[in-house]
């Protein structure tokens, strides 16, 4: 199984969040279809990410994150700002008690490796919920004012003038957001099926909900 630890914001922080992306998508001149969007159900912050694991040895993760988790004294975030991975993944960002946030992710991710799990090598430094990406064929974009010309091999140097990719218009957009705060008081261990959700997306399974010290 594919296992992930997550933070999931509650209805209203993706109900704010979801009219402003269409506001963002109404607003922004670029071209709508530059991103696949990412089903609402699939919005989730990433706490530690575990990888292809055997069934047999979920319990026993979930045993010792159960600990981990319980132990931790609920802390508020809200979701802030946007950006984009490699020109490709579109996120949202996190801001509040940041700092709390990555902490639990630093000791989940030890857990992970007390059990010889090797995780995905990614740093949990920046907070964020992924919301779509770009669509296969649009490329980083490029330098504005610059001409569109051919390279010297073959390939698009800039674009024309004022021109920008959806994605980038869509990250300014979106750089001034700022939602509700919330209390996390629970974590969820949750399995990822690629490819099996709507739009062919991925289809996320909670295993087990984990509630904060109160």
């Amino acid at each position: 199984m594919r296992i992930f630890l997550a933070v999931r914001p509650p209805e209203a922080v993706l109900d704010h969040l979801d009219l402003a992306l269409a506001c963002a998508r109404r607003g922004s001149a670029g071209p709508d279809d530059s991103v696949r969007w990412s089903a609402r159900e699939t919005w989730h912050i990433t706490t530690a990410f575990y990888g292809e694991l055997p069934d047999g040895l979920v319990p026993e993760l979930a045993e010792l994150l159960g600990s981990v988790v319980g132990s931790t004294t609920p802390y508020q975030l809200a979701l802030r700002g946007a950006g984009v991975f490699a020109h490709r993944t579109l996120w949202v960002g996190v801001g509040g008690d940041v700092e709390r946030q990555i902490a639990v992710s630093g000791a989940a991710a030890q857990v992970g490796q007390g059990l010889g799990i090797t995780d995905d090598g990614r740093a949990r430094q920046r907070a964020h919920l992924t919301i779509g990406r770009a669509r296969a064929g649009s490329g980083p974009p490029g330098r504005r004012g610059v001409r569109s010309t051919p390279g010297a091999r073959g390939g698009p140097v800039g674009r024309p003038r004022g021109e920008e990719q959806g994605v980038e218009l869509l990250v300014h957009a979106l750089a001034v957001y700022a939602g509700p705060a919330w209390t996390i008081d629970e974590l969820t261990l949750e399995r990822s099926e690629p490819g099996a959700g709507r739009g062919g997306g991925p289809r996320y399974t909670v295993l087990q909900r984990f509630a904060l010290s109160a």
